[in-house]
């Protein structure tokens, strides 16, 4: 009877471990992988930006770059400049921007 109840407790030890190797595979595949496929896509776009580029930080100033250092970015917005952080920068309005110029453009045309 023990021997009976000792390998019916090592079975489900067995069962347990894959189980909490199946959850941190799930974990890694729905929570971990996509932060930081985030996190390059956000450093690949603070490294691409460039003098000219119409930004928004992640405190709201919507300003345009007006020169760039390596950790440090000098933004202008109405009447006056501020150096922030280049991490503080939070999306670029440039592109939107332009293909909404483009897109009045056409429309004007035709």
């Amino acid at each position: 009877m023990t021997n009976l109840y000792i390998l019916l407790q090592a079975q489900s030890g067995n069962q347990f471990m894959i189980m909490m190797g199946l959850m941190l595979i799930v974990m890694y595949f729905f929570m971990i992988r996509p932060q930081q496929k985030k996190a390059k896509a956000q450093k690949a776009f603070i490294e691409s930006l460039k003098k000219g580029d119409k930004i928004i930080t992640t405190g709201g100033i919507h300003g345009k770059i007006v020169s760039l250092e390596a950790t440090t970015a000098v933004i202008e917005s109405e009447s006056y400049k501020l150096k922030i952080e280049r991490s503080a920068i939070s999306s670029e309005l440039s592109a939107p921007l332009n293909k909404l110029e483009e897109a009045k453009v056409v429309e004007t045309k035709a």
